[in-house]
């Protein structure tokens, strides 16, 4: 049904029109402003008064006259058309079609607010995802139904941690639902969306792949609606075609910088670094649409990938990720420099729910243990590396060169792996064990003997006597 239109705008201030409100028009709802060629814009409603409507253009506000123009209020919010044809298909950041097909055949279109879920309703996360990716999988799990950041930095080779898991996540356990990816990158260059692409279609994993795309030179507000596409595609595969659901979001950084200019050109009062004051509950609003629903098989589970301005875990956007989500994996400069990859700081990472998907049925009986014992060991080595810059590394104890044995063997083989080897969980623990090999016994307090005679295979050297 065709909405009412109205002419003359009030003001311009770039993409952000203002127009008199009249009858009930809502907030976010769609919007079309044509200009004097007839030349048509969508836009949708960001603000409102009793008497006025600002509307936010999915682009520039060039060429705009405030007393030619005309405004048609559309009585939508913005909708997805969905269907089992998302599979395989790459869209821009506001659901239409750029790989040169044409829109999916189906009739039913979702808003891409999402509806709230009623927290009665939800189930607690649990299942293996394994990723096969050793730093990841023995040391921080994630779990079907979990929203787990990646906290990286400029230069940090997050795309291809995000191309390698989109690769090779799938979940262990049998509960009839199939696995798919929605991969959602905010503006990113050409040369990183060509990467991706290319990635998934040289690994014929893009069948099984949903794709949006909001590339640098997009409006920002496209930025602001792509991830919600993005959520409303695998709400659509994961409560209503009983699917599982791994959505891969990068980089929240763009979200978070698109909604502070956003915000300026608003002109509201700025907060922390210039952020608006809901950067919290906008990023709550993306977050929280994770996790799994009584009465469907299906589940969505969240890796937001963010790039922290100036390495600081404390900027606004990880500190608030990290309030909202279950645990982050933090990529470390130093790591990288050394040559490791992927680069995944052992001690500021964290999941959560790891506990709730681990064990005998699910991975192994001995991975908790494990990776309680590899925490603590690396983090001594941390603190023998301190000690060794100050006073020299030949001044150390026998069982303190033990210690940096072990760290070495435990970044150059457990950490880091090759860009395209998989691992199964199976070899990750087994490398865990190969690395604890080089401490001596009475310093393994922390994993049951029965589990030392049965996993650790002695190394040359005596590396197992104690100091």
């Amino acid at each position: 049904m065709k909405g009412i239109e109205y002419r003359g705008l009030t003001r311009i201030e770039g993409p952000v029109v203002i127009a008199r409100r009249q009858g009930n028009v809502g907030f976010n709802e769609m919007a079309a402003v044509y200009d004097r060629n007839e030349g048509r814009r969508l836009g949708r409603v960001v603000d409102m008064t009793s008497d006025w409507a600002a509307i936010q253009i999915f682009g520039s506000g060039a060429g705009l006259s405030a007393d030619d123009a005309r405004v048609e209020f559309l009585g939508k919010p913005m909708e997805l058309r969905v269907g089992r044809g998302l599979l395989g298909r790459v869209f821009n950041g506001l659901g239409e079609p750029i790989d040169g097909y044409g829109e999916i055949l189906s009739s039913t279109c979702m808003d891409v607010n999402g509806l709230p879920i009623n927290p009665y309703a939800r189930t607690y996360p649990k299942d293996f995802i394994q990723t096969g990716i050793s730093a990841i999988d023995g040391m921080n799990t994630l779990i079907r139904g979990q929203k787990l950041p990646i906290f990286s930095g400029n230069g940090l080779p997050h795309n291809k941690l995000a191309a390698q898991i989109v690769r090779q996540a799938k979940i262990l356990s049998e509960d009839g639902g199939d696995f798919v990816v929605v991969f959602c990158a905010m503006g990113v260059k050409y040369d990183a969306a060509r990467f991706f692409l290319d990635d998934f279609e040289k690994t014929g994993v893009l069948a099984n792949v949903v794709v949006f795309l909001s590339l640098a030179d997009a409006p920002s507000l496209e930025r602001l609606v792509a991830p919600r596409c993005a959520l409303t595609a695998a709400e659509y595969l994961a409560y209503d075609q009983n699917m599982h659901v791994l959505v891969v979001m990068t980089d929240m950084t763009n979200y978070c910088e698109a909604l502070r200019e956003v915000s300026s050109i608003r002109g509201e009062v700025p907060s922390r670094k210039g952020y608006p004051g809901y950067l919290y509950s906008e990023l709550a609003s993306l977050y929280e649409r994770a996790g799994r629903i009584q009465g469907s098989r299906g589940s969505i589970t969240q890796l937001p990938i963010l790039t922290m301005p100036n390495d600081d875990i404390s900027h606004p956007i990880p500190d608030l990720s990290g309030y909202i989500t279950e645990g982050q994996i933090v990529l470390d400069r130093e790591l990288y420099q050394k040559g490791v990859y992927p680069p995944v700081a052992g001690l500021p990472s964290l999941s959560r729910l790891m506990k709730d998907g681990i064990g005998p049925g699910m991975t192994r009986e001995d991975h908790k243990d494990l990776s309680s014992q590899l925490f603590a060991a690396y983090s001594k080595v941390k603190q023998i590396r301190n000690l060794a810059s100050i006073i020299g590394e030949e001044e150390l104890s026998v069982t303190d060169k033990k210690y940096l044995s072990f760290g070495e063997t435990f970044e150059s083989e457990f950490l880091s792996q090759g860009e395209y080897e998989n691992r199964d969980i199976d070899r990750t623990l087994d490398l865990g064990w190969q690395a604890l090999a080089r401490l001596p016994r009475d310093e393994l307090l922390r994993v049951k003997q029965e589990y030392i005679e049965k996993y650790i295979v002695p190394v040359t050297g005596n590396t197992m006597e104690a100091g």
